[in-house]
């Protein structure tokens, strides 16, 4: 296998020809299910500030993306990348590529600055991914606004994950958590 390159992309500079081989990694995966992938919307999840982009050569392989937010856990304003988008392409998988990505995603967060924490919410069957990846899981009832825009209260016990960034796993808040806003 050639070697693997991943780059850090903002948003805001996504070029016409990226987008397009996102889309294309996107749809492989999820086209069936959820229909065509929306850069500013993907899935009706929120969209990410920030892209982590693997490639094997000039082919885009892989993704994550992260968008910073203030979301609050309890009484208490906490600085969190919202992480999603995680996605491998069938070819590339069981090449520890994940694992690259994600490392690679909570060291932009790190260089970035201001963020405590990295917060995602995931499949039960892909929590040991995340905990292999340094993720540790936390128990709160969850409230965001849901894909297709309403307001939803999660109880406790569905999979959310944090990885602290700035600041240690013993100062995360008790009490639900509210994303003010959609999930990533």
């Amino acid at each position: 296998m050639k070697a693997v390159s991943i780059e850090v992309v903002q948003h805001a500079t996504l070029s016409p020809g990226l987008i397009e081989d996102l889309r294309c990694l996107f749809d492989a995966e999820y086209f069936a299910d959820f229909g065509e992938w929306d850069p500013q919307q993907p899935y009706g999840y929120a969209s990410h500030d920030v892209h982590l982009i693997a490639r094997v050569g000039a082919d885009v392989v892989g993704h994550v993306g992260w968008v910073r937010r203030s979301i609050s856990v309890g009484a208490t304003d906490v600085d969190i990348a919202g992480v999603g988008g995680m996605l491998i392409a069938a070819n590339s998988r069981g090449r520890k590529l994940g694992e690259r990505l994600m490392h690679a995603a909570d060291q932009s967060m790190t260089e970035t600055g201001g963020i405590q924490f990295g917060y995602l919410g995931c499949r039960e069957e892909v929590v040991p991914f995340y905990r292999a990846c340094g993720w540790q899981r936390i128990t709160a009832r969850e409230r965001s606004v849901s894909r297709d825009g309403q307001a939803v209260e999660d109880p406790p016990g569905q999979p959310l994950l944090i990885l602290p960034v700035s600041s240690c796993l013993a100062s995360w808040p008790s009490g639900s958590v509210d994303l003010r806003g959609r999930a990533w």
